[in-house]
C-alpha cells in the first residue's frame, strides 16, 4: 500500500516489477536520439521539442483559462482565492488547475507523438497514461510561493519502484517565468549521498545543501520527462506572464488489476479527479456539469485501460 502522504499520482501504477528500457543491444528508438538517451540516463530527465501541434496547445490553453474563470488579458482576475484547500502545503499558490478529464487533455494524452516517447523510455508498447491536471502558475506577489524540491516516491525504500513523470509545456518558459527545476547531480550521486544522511531524513524532501538546482527552459509544445528518483519541483514565477503546462506520464499497463482498471475507467467516464491528498478536485463539479465525456481514439482506449493491448 502506498504511503498516504506520498505526493505521487495514484492514477498510474507504482510497481517494483516495472523496469526502464535498457537497450542492451542498442535497439532503435522511435523519438529519442542517442544524445537524448544519454541525457536521460545520466541526468535523469530529457526534453523533447514540439511533440504536439500548435492547435493542441492553443485549445488546451483556452480551456484552462475558461475553467479557471480568469482572463489572460486582465491580471486583476488572476489572484482570486483557491476554491479548494490544498492539503499538500508546498503546492499552495503553485497554480494547480483541478481539471482532469477534459477532452483537450485527453487529446494530448492520446497524441501518438507523446505515446512514442514513453515507449522509448519503458521499452514496451503496453502503457497506461496518468490522469493528472494542468498548471497555471501566475507571477508571484511578495514571495507568496517560494518554490520547492521534492521526490514523488519513497526514497528510503531499498526496493523502491521505477517510475517516470512528465509535463507538457503549454507556454514558453524561461528561468524567470517559473516551471520545472531539478537537481541532476543528486540523481547521479544518490547512492553515495544517502549514506551521509541521518536515518530519520524525510524520504520525500531532500537536503540539497551543496547541490546546484537546474532550472529548465522549454517552448510551448515541448515535453519534459524525468525519472522519479530525480529530485524536482516548481520554481516561482518572477516574470509578468503566466506559466501554463499539462502533466502527462505513462507507465506499464496493469491489465490484470481489475479494481485499479475499473477506477481508471470510472474516472474518465464520470469525469472525477485522481484520489490523494495532493488532488483536492473542483468543488463546482464543472467537469461533470459543463463538459462532456472525452472521446477516445483506439490508442486512447488502450492507454486508459478500456481496451486490452
Amino acid at each position: 500500500m502506498r504511503y498516504d502522504k506520498q505526493p505521487g499520482n495514484s492514477s498510474i501504477g507504482y510497481y517494483r516489477q516495472n523496469s526502464f528500457n535498457e537497450r542492451p543491444d542498442g535497439e532503435p528508438l522511435r523519438v529519442l536520439s542517442d544524445d537524448d538517451w544519454k541525457h536521460w540516463q545520466e541526468k535523469g530527465f530529457v526534453l523533447i521539442p514540439n511533440v504536439v501541434p500548435g492547435e493542441n496547445v492553443k485549445r488546451m490553453v483556452d480551456r484552462i483559462w475558461e475553467f479557471e474563470e480568469k482572463d489572460p488579458k486582465d491580471s486583476s482576475t488572476w489572484y482570486r482565492p483557491p476554491r479548494s484547500e490544498m492539503e499538500m502545503k508546498e503546492l499552495i499558490n503553485s497554480g494547480m488547475v483541478e481539471m482532469y478529464n477534459n477532452q483537450f487533455m485527453w487529446d494530448n494524452r492520446q497524441y501518438p507523438g507523446i505515446y512514442d516517447v514513453f515507449v522509448d523510455i519503458w521499452g514496451t508498447e503496453k502503457l497506461w497514461v496518468s490522469i493528472d491536471r494542468c498548471n497555471l502558475n501566475f507571477p508571484v506577489r511578495e514571495d507568496e510561493f517560494k518554490g520547492f524540491i521534492h521526490w514523488d516516491i519513497d526514497t528510503s525504500d531499498p526496493n523502491r519502484n521505477n517510475n517516470v513523470q512528465g509535463v507538457l509545456s503549454l507556454s514558453d518558459t524561461t528561468k524567470e517565468t517559473g516551471g520545472f527545476q531539478c537537481v541532476p547531480d543528486l540523481f547521479r550521486e544518490f547512492d553515495d549521498w544517502v549514506k551521509t544522511q541521518p536515518k530519520d531524513r524525510d524520504p520525500f524532501k531532500p537536503d540539497i545543501t551543496g547541490f546546484e538546482v537546474e532550472q529548465i527552459e522549454a517552448k510551448a509544445g515541448d515535453l519534459l520527462i524525468w525519472n522519479s528518483m530525480l529530485a524536482h519541483g516548481i520554481r516561482p514565477n518572477r516574470s509578468n506572464v503566466p506559466r501554463i503546462a499539462q502533466y502527462i506520464a505513462m507507465t506499464p499497463a496493469q491489465e490484470d488489476n481489475k479494481e485499479f482498471r475499473d477506477w481508471r475507467i470510472k474516472s474518465w467516464h464520470d469525469r472525477i479527479p485522481t484520489e490523494g491528498y495532493a488532488f483536492p478536485g473542483d468543488p463546482r463539479n464543472w467537469e461533470q456539469t459543463k463538459y462532456e465525456k472525452a472521446e477516445l481514439t483506439n490508442l486512447g482506449e488502450k492507454l486508459l485501460g478500456l481496451k486490452d493491448w
